[in-house]
């Protein structure tokens, strides 16, 4: 991991919020995960206002999420392939917090579907957290998720894998609306018109 990437993404969050009207700090770090390989940026909240924190989390995280989106594609523009990285912001401890909230949610939804259930629906969600819960998922190998609907009801679903052996072979249609599966690409408001939540970050 390069040094020069930490500083130069930590200068951009640090002039964008400038442009913001917040004036604060932001640290970097690498993510201790085995899973996760990203670049942690965390605000400073010593010098920001409970209303500027809950600002820059927005309702549901959306607020957050479009600035991780956004340095996610700003700073990997023109680096090549083993230069780009994974950026992650977090500001009072509201992803790692999210993220157990998130790992709860999968594991519910899991044993729901494999004690039985048909299929499970996660609403709720925005949509970087469906990507990070379709990431968890990856761990049961019998079941696999897609989006449905449209925002602001687009939610994530979760069933069993089908069998070679099913009659038709093929994803029901009005449970995949394009019959195309979560496949590595953003999920972000462009993605509205039928494809699906990926297990890349809005990185």
């Amino acid at each position: 991991m390069s040094g020069k990437s930490m500083e130069k993404s930590v200068s951009w969050l640090e002039k964008l919020l400038t442009l913001q009207g917040i004036e604060t700090g932001v640290s970097s770090d690498l993510a201790s995960g085995a899973d996760d390989d990203s670049i942690w940026l965390t605000i400073d909240t010593a010098p920001l206002s409970e209303a500027q924190v809950k600002g820059l989390i927005g309702d549901r995280g959306k607020v957050l999420d479009s600035i991780q989106y956004l340095a996610n594609i700003t700073l990997n523009i023109g680096q090549s392939e083993a230069d780009q990285h994974s950026y992650t912001i977090e500001i009072d401890g509201y992803r790692k917090k999210r993220q157990s909230e998130l790992q709860a949610i999968a594991d519910e939804a899991a044993q729901k579907v494999l004690n039985g259930q048909e299929e499970y629906a996660i609403k709720g969600l925005s949509s970087a957290e469906r990507r990070q819960v379709h990431g968890l998922m990856a761990e049961y190998a019998a079941l696999e998720t897609f989006s449905r609907g449209r925002e602001p009801e687009r939610h994530l679903v979760v069933k069993r894998v089908r069998n070679d052996d099913d009659d038709s072979g093929t994803n029901d249609s009005e449970a995949n609306d394009s019959g195309t599966h979560d496949s590595g690409t953003y999920d972000s408001e462009a993605n509205d018109s039928g494809t699906h939540d990926s297990g890349a970050d809005d990185n």
